[in-house]
């Protein structure tokens, strides 16, 4: 019996909805270059790296294996932990480097390339909204609110050669006013040690910033290599810690209130040593750079300085060799699930000095409930590079969004990500492991 003429048109109109519609939940999931952006995974099992075990200088040789970054390869996929999701929350940013969320939920990046910080501004789902905040800068970098709260008054901005204040009122989309020089740093530095972060203590009285060596190694005058305590107006620098080579990362212990780092390690002395590490950084300590590292490891290429190698800290984690460790945040917000509240995520901007190359990932460094590290980590967000080192993303910075989410901005693709939890999987993403 043949099917009536009106039928096959329903039949037809609903294989083309069912087809679009499917399609629209594919790109919405992030499908593109023929497949999924990302799939839901188990992670591999923690990872501890011990101080006793790590292997001699020259152990392997150096090697340089500086990335390439390209576009997403066919088939290529971010992986994330079951029940999380990841997605571009912000393309076709200018070399998007360090991110920082504003008390009105306004997401403020530093496009250091060019020279300028942006505002992103998202509402009701929409894609964000861009101003440029302040523009002409210095490679900017580090951006910081104060007083800390809800209600702060000035911003500042660290060019790679000074720290600049600029009046702020939440919701400010543009500087209102010229920014004042407050404090005068060394510009420059060894590859990306340019590079100056800012943190306020909690209690806003102290000001921390940064500075990275020079140098692969050498001696150095502070404050390079060095994180500075100054006064909110910039007055009375002094050395917060030091033979720290290049702390990029820097933020507050939400339950012990130390000021944790991230921070660069040296290169060209093997595959594996010495490791880059996050950790607590003590008031008045000393980490090592240039002589020693990781404890009492001596690096061959400095004499022996034992008065300094009795003093050289063992950090808390030690992350992957030359993994370039560029930015620690703690989470504080209750959209992830009960077991991530307080615990730590590095971003890993990947190596130049390995093969193969390691890094290019987000991993979550595991916390006790009293605030001291395990000592661990894990992947948290991997897959920028890929099962034969294509480099398609390198995580540079972290930040906690109002709502919860974790945001990492990728100078290789100028985007920022954004991770959420789900407890359904979308439509293009699938569970392995």
């Amino acid at each position: 019996m043949p099917i009536p003429r009106a039928s096959q048109t329903r039949v037809l109109f609903l294989a083309v909805l069912l087809t679009v519609s499917v399609a629209a939940l594919w790109r919405a999931a992030g499908g593109q270059n023929g497949s999924r952006l990302y799939v839901q995974k188990t992670p591999p099992p923690p990872r501890h790296i011990r101080a006793a075990t790590l292997p001699a200088p020259y152990a392997t040789p150096s090697v340089d294996t500086h990335p390439r970054v390209g576009p997403r390869p066919r088939g290529a996929t971010l992986s994330v932990p079951p029940g999380f999701q990841i997605e571009a929350w912000a393309s076709g940013l200018n070399n998007p480097r360090f991110l920082t969320v504003a008390p009105n939920g306004d997401v403020f990046v530093a496009e250091s390339a060019a020279d300028r910080v942006t505002v992103l501004r998202s509402t009701a789902g929409r894609p964000p909204i861009r101003s440029h905040f302040a523009t002409g800068l210095r490679q900017p970098f580090g951006i910081a609110f104060y007083p800390p709260g809800p209600n702060p008054s000035a911003i500042y901005i660290a060019n790679t050669d000074a720290v600049v204040r600029f009046p702020y009122r939440n919701g400010d989309l543009k500087a209102r006013g010229a920014g004042k020089t407050l404090i005068h740093l060394p510009g420059g530095g060894y590859n990306q040690h340019w590079t100056r972060t800012l943190l306020f203590s909690p209690d806003g009285k102290r000001l921390y910033v940064a500075v990275g060596s020079r140098s692969n190694v050498g001696i150095e005058a502070p404050p390079r290599a060095c994180i500075m305590e100054y006064d909110p107006d910039g007055a009375h620098g002094r050395i917060f810690a030091s033979g720290l080579r290049n702390a990029v990362g820097l933020t507050t212990n939400p339950i012990t209130g130390a000021l944790w780092a991230a921070v660069n390690e040296r290169d060209e002395i093997g595959n594996d040593v010495p490791p880059d590490y996050a950790t607590h950084v003590k008031p008045g300590g000393f980490y090592g750079w240039p002589y020693y590292y990781i404890g009492g490891h001596h690096d061959p290429r400095m004499p022996q300085r034992p008065d300094l190698k009795s003093k050289t800290i063992v950090p808390d984690v030690l992350l992957e060799a030359h993994c370039a460790a560029l930015s620690i945040v703690f989470y504080t917000a209750a959209q992830f699930p009960a077991q991530y509240k307080n615990e730590g995520f590095v971003a890993l901007h990947g190596s130049w000095n390995r093969r193969p190359p390691n890094g290019y990932k987000v991993v979550r460094v595991l916390m006790r409930p009293d605030g001291t590290a395990q000592g661990s980590y894990q992947d948290f967000v991997w897959g920028w590079k890929t099962a034969d080192n294509r480099i398609w993303g390198r995580p540079v910075a972290l930040a906690i969004t109002k709502d919860g989410a974790l945001l990492i901005s990728d100078d290789g693709g100028n985007k920022i990500w954004r991770v959420r939890y789900r407890q359904t999987a979308r439509a293009a993403s699938r569970t392995e492991g």
